[in-house]
């Protein structure tokens, strides 16, 4: 006993002395000035080669919130498990008989979980079908959104949708212009100053307080009207100030896309719809799957397809401007079954952690809830978190996840981060920001050519005044690693 107790503080120096050399002096003095404990931060920096040595380590195993890196956990289940091709898909089911240009019954569109569609594509799309043949619509456009299948409980751990909150939108099958009506302001002659809608909403009045003052400020505001909302523009505008967008607003995606198929419709030269622009409301459905049936009650064929541009071209999008709506949408992709059943998130979270086992890691290791970062249980170890960077470094699509990543000085939300130092145009970074968590996620180029997979995070209340921190560990890593 006496043996061991006095070899005991030689094992605590040595385990001390193992810890500093896992935090360089410089790291660590970096971590301390910013006077937000040790203990709050969490860092691993590990070569690519196959070292397993880190060159950077300080509390890896520790779990923290991930924020938007959470979005890398997303990304990468969906690149190796959908792939980097694969599209989304909305589909228009003729629910009658087209006969000399005219639909003699509905037209339905199905929503496949394209959460890319924007009022451009839908109109083109219209524009082909129309070369198809449809001409007329003489009963209703049809849309139908069941391929996502989602409760409020479902959303317990994120923020409500605001209308000045576009970021918070959530995930819907069938949604236009990710649910954001754009509002601009138009000079035109004799000093008049028009609204523009984008899309253009077919049952939403617009009223235009605007006066051809000397300034160039203006609001839009939704209020109701006699149980009817309205667009309430209000400000002065002189014609110097010219064409302008003065806001983005966060309509319901059934209201949206509602307001702008008919709108869309006629832009694309298409002919009348004489019944109305409606959401099906689950008759004729079957409960377990999204394709909807006839009068008959036998499964439409679809009649012509809309595709999504490829998977690769989504995550960039994810990842380099930290889309939440998107990330949530292909997080809901990953359920088992999707699109031939209705996706949920329970089988979402169910694939994507079996995905994760299949990774290495245990089951704690990771906890995600809806792929975005956006609630506060998506949160994990840094080590889990490299240890998927490094597998996806070894993967045959890794090139098309690091063209994703936002890049240091470069683009994306690191655009104006350490854009005059050493990690500039070097560092390929996924950011995460929430109001008690900053993150830094990806992978680093070291000026010596070895490259890095990073994972620095930091959990405290006043997180952002460590982000000169977090960038300040980049830095060193480009510099010395």
């Amino acid at each position: 006993m006496g043996a061991a107790l006095s070899c005991l503080p030689t094992l605590v120096a040595a385990k001390s002395q193992s810890a500093r050399a896992a935090l360089p002096p410089q790291v660590e003095t970096l971590l301390t000035a910013s006077a937000l404990g040790l203990t709050n931060f969490g860092l691993i920096a590990q070569p690519t080669g196959g070292n397993p040595r880190p060159l950077v380590s300080l509390n890896p195993d520790q779990p923290f919130q991930f924020a938007s890196t959470t979005k890398l956990v997303t990304t990468l289940a969906a690149l190796d498990l959908l792939g980097p091709d694969y599209r989304w898909r909305t589909q228009a089911y003729l629910d009658g008989m087209l006969h000399g240009g005219r639909l003699l019954g509905d037209l339905v569109i199905v929503g496949g979980g394209d959460v890319s569609l924007s009022s451009d594509a839908l109109r083109t799309w219209f524009v082909e079908l129309r070369e198809r043949g449809l001409q007329e619509i003489w009963g209703d456009v049809v849309l139908d959104r069941f391929a996502f299948s989602l409760n409020e409980d479902d959303h317990a751990n994120t923020p409500p949708p605001a209308l000045d909150r576009p970021g918070y939108a959530r995930p819907d099958a069938l949604m236009l212009d990710e649910g954001v009506l754009r509002v601009a302001l138009h000079t035109g002659p004799k000093r008049t100053t028009s609204v523009r809608l984008a899309p253009n909403q077919s049952d939403l009045a617009v009223v235009n307080r605007v006066t051809a003052g000397s300034g160039c400020s203006a609001t839009a505001q939704l209020e109701e009207s006699n149980l009817s909302p309205r667009l309430v523009v209000r400000g002065a505008w002189s014609p110097a100030c010219g064409d302008r967008e003065i806001a983005q607003l966060a309509l319901s995606h059934a209201e949206l896309t509602q307001g702008a198929v008919s709108e869309l419709w006629r832009d694309a030269g298409g002919g009348r719809i004489r019944g109305r622009v409606r959401s099906r409301t689950g008759a004729g459905t079957e409960p377990d799957t999204s394709v909807p049936r006839g009068l008959d009650g036998d499964p439409l064929q679809p009649w012509a397809t809309h595709a999504s541009p490829p998977l690769s071209s989504l995550i960039r999008d994810i990842n380099k401007s930290s889309d939440n709506l998107a990330a949530r949408s292909v997080f809901l992709s990953l359920a088992s079954d999707f699109p031939h059943r209705p996706a949920t998130l329970p089988a979402a979270r169910e694939r994507v952690t079996a995905w994760l086992r299949g990774q290495g890691l245990k089951d704690d290791a990771i906890a995600v809830d809806n792929g975005s970062g956006l609630s506060p249980t998506e949160k994990g170890a840094p080590r889990a978190l490299v240890q998927l960077l490094l597998n996806a470094w070894q993967a045959p699509y890794a090139q098309t996840f690091v063209d994703s990543l936002p890049i240091a000085g470069v683009d994306g939300t690191l655009g104006r981060r350490m854009a005059n130092g050493p990690a500039a145009g070097r560092a390929y970074l996924k950011t995460g920001t929430t109001s008690e968590a900053r993150a830094l996620a990806g992978y680093v180029k070291a000026h010596s050519g070895r490259t890095y997979a990073l994972a620095a995070i930091v959990n405290h209340p006043q997180a952002a005044a460590a982000t000169p921190v977090l960038d300040g560990v980049v830095e060193w890593i480009a510099a010395n690693g």
